[in-house]
């Protein structure tokens, strides 16, 4: 099944493993079949053959062991339970490219409401845990419109199938270009009073990077999303979408609070602890959730 980058070191490809072909295929078959088939063939057929094959079976058993603190069977089981959830989480996204739809519950929906009214813009942090995905096709108000910045080298065949599940809506995707051409278009999207909605956790472009501690080490998140906010003054919604059940989503929605007031940095600095204390809440609620398959945090930590 599909996993996301080619993780070597602290690199990552940023797309989802498999040929357009491949992806076509998986999107026809998936018209018909129930997607717990699917999850039975990874678990028993592919999981097993990346656990061997790919590094990223001894990045989060490290991440189960030093971040979360399990012992070594505890730690190589639950390694093998990630690669499976997030082989079905791989899975449910083309399955709602498919037509398919999942049951979604939404906890702190008010803090998006009351900023999905205001004239102004404001930021949404993601991150790649749980499916975030399932938060752009759910999550988005009617009159505002909503501005998703994704990677530019993704597959075709996600592409299509991310521009079928907007038609219609009023969303945008902003791919996010080296270059960092993609920045003027979050700045005028913002200027327009829209949603703009950024991955935070990992570096791209820009090096420019903050030092946060996470789990108990050091970690490096790049300072571009925070600042997007804080040059503005925006609110900043944290939006976390966890696999919850095996057809149900769990949307947390949870507001990042600074200091509008103090220099610049420390807002930054304010903004990426606020957004870490909530990744650590809901990897202490769905720790086999954790999908970066690099490693992640400062080596000796």
């Amino acid at each position: 099944m599909a996993t996301e980058g080619a993780e070597n070191g602290k690199s990552w490809t940023g797309t989802t493993f498999g040929s357009s072909l491949m992806h076509r295929w998986l999107i026809g078959v998936l018209r018909w079949m129930d997607v717990r088939l699917l999850y039975a063939f990874s678990a028993v057929f592919i999981v097993p053959v990346c656990l061997v094959l790919n590094r990223s079976s001894r990045v989060i058993y490290r991440y189960f062991r030093r971040r979360q603190g399990y012992g070594r069977i505890k730690s190589a089981w639950k390694t093998y339970v990630n690669h499976c959830l997030f082989s079905q989480v791989v899975i449910d996204r083309f399955a709602m490219y498919a037509g398919k739809r999942f049951a979604v519950e939404v906890e702190g929906y008010e803090h998006f409401q009351q900023l999905a009214v205001r004239k102004e813009g404001f930021v949404q942090l993601s991150s790649h845990i749980g499916n975030y995905e399932i938060a752009g096709y759910s999550l988005v108000a009617r009159d505002k419109p909503f501005n998703a910045v994704v990677y530019q080298g993704e597959k075709q065949s996600v592409m299509e199938g991310r521009t079928r599940m907007f038609a219609g809506t009023n969303i945008t995707m902003i791919p996010m270009s080296s270059d960092m051409s993609h920045l003027f278009a979050i700045d005028y999207a913002l200027q327009e009073g829209h949603t703009v909605s950024i991955p935070a956790d990992r570096v791209f472009g820009s090096q420019k990077t903050l030092s946060v501690r996470f789990l108990g080490a050091t970690a490096q998140l790049p300072q571009g999303p925070f600042r997007v906010a804080a040059m503005r003054g925006l609110d900043v919604l944290a939006v976390n979408v966890m696999k919850h059940r095996t057809r149900a989503y769990k949307i947390y929605v949870s507001p990042l609070h600074y200091d509008r007031q103090a220099p610049r940095r420390q807002q930054l600095q304010q903004l990426a602890e606020a957004y870490v204390a909530e990744l650590e809440r809901m990897l202490r609620l769905y720790p086999a959730q954790w999908y970066n398959f690099y490693d992640f945090w400062t080596p000796q930590t």
